[in-house]
């Protein structure tokens, strides 16, 4: 017979795998449309070294923002399994949305948000990390994606592209440049895993040492590790399900790639997220980076009339606002009805 602490720790991490299979999806376009926009690889092959890669980024530097998630916006000992599975509920509903749009949607953001309600609810949330530490990065990376990436567009590869080398067959087709691009695409995937696997492991790491009632000090860090083994596998299967859709809407439909300018792309975005993620442990949106790596390379080549009309750069920016604040009324409302009904101590 299943004993019911083994049901109440099954429901969430079933809600966990399923959020994760949905993260899968919405990252698979900002770790390899630049590789499949400059076609250099099937997208047959895209899930396997996806998911290989994401796991590898949440095992060596995922510990900063799964205790961000896991500790740091709300108060542990709230993290139980109705509050863990609401959370990881509303935001996998926000991001089947998104993905079922084929729009590609900050898992972070999402998350965030979606544990901002409770914390908000119970009068419990650490405003100085979320308003001091969170927000202001959420701002600031994006802007330093899109300048980095137009600076570089415009005074360094638009140059060398008039003077013919970028688009040289003997350029392009060498080997170690094709090589290079599918390694930046698989540090992009790395560093996903570092920064957004934490978004489900980060709570159903604290409310299995709740629920359990093992002490946190000295734990958390394994019980984390051993979630995140759970939880990392199903973003393999979420690119396998979602990720053509959106890996074409950002790798074919915003800008054609050339072959440099997608190590760029990949570079910069995977840079400024691996840096939020070991330096502060900030939950950070690799799609929103990815998404202004493109616009910034896109707006040095054809100009900022010609991207920013585009209708994809428009749903873009809409879902961005449209998800997260879904994940967040969802979240309330459900911590509302389950204070309600009795179903929280």
């Amino acid at each position: 017979m299943i004993s019911p602490l083994f049901s109440y720790l099954l429901i969430p991490f079933l809600i966990a795998l399923f959020l994760a299979i949905n993260m899968g999806g919405s990252g698979t376009g900002p770790a390899f449309s630049a590789a499949y926009g400059a076609d250099l690889i099937k997208k047959s092959l895209i899930p396997g070294l996806f998911g290989i890669m994401v796991f590898l980024g949440a095992i060596i530097a995922g510990k900063g923002t799964a205790t961000t998630m896991g500790k740091g916006l709300l108060d542990p000992e709230r993290m139980d399994f109705v509050i863990v599975s609401i959370v990881l509920f509303s935001v996998s509903i926000s991001l089947l949305i998104a993905n079922l749009a084929g729009i590609p949607q900050s898992t972070s953001q999402a998350t965030v948000l979606a544990l901002v309600a409770p914390a908000m609810y119970f009068d419990e949330l650490n405003s100085d990390k979320l308003f001091l530490e969170i927000i202001p990065t959420w701002f600031i990376l994006p802007i330093l994606s899109f300048l980095i990436c137009f600076i570089i567009g415009k005074y360094i590869y638009k140059p060398i592209r008039k003077r013919g080398y970028t688009i040289s067959k003997k350029v392009n087709e060498n080997p170690f440049l094709k090589g290079l691009i599918i390694a930046m695409s698989m540090y992009v995937a790395f560093t996903l895993g570092a920064n957004n696997v934490a978004n489900a492991a980060g709570p159903i790491a604290t409310m299995t040492i709740n629920e359990l009632k093992i002490p946190n000090e000295g734990n958390f860090i394994l019980i984390m590790i051993l979630s995140t083994l759970i939880v990392a596998p199903s973003f393999g299967i979420g690119s396998s399900l979602f990720g053509h859709k959106i890996v074409k809407k950002t790798g074919k439909e915003i800008v054609m790639f050339g072959r440099i300018e997608a190590i760029i792309i990949a570079f910069v975005s995977a840079s400024l997220l691996l840096f939020a993620s070991i330096t502060k442990g900030i939950p950070s949106s690799l799609v929103q980076l990815n998404v202004a790596a493109i616009i910034g390379i896109g707006v040095a080549k054809l100009g900022a009339k010609n991207i920013f009309k585009k209708t994809q750069v428009k749903q873009f920016f809409g879902m961005w606002v449209f998800a997260p604040m879904i994940a967040f009324s969802l979240s309330l409302l459900l911590t509302y009805l389950a204070d309600r009904f009795g179903y929280l101590p």
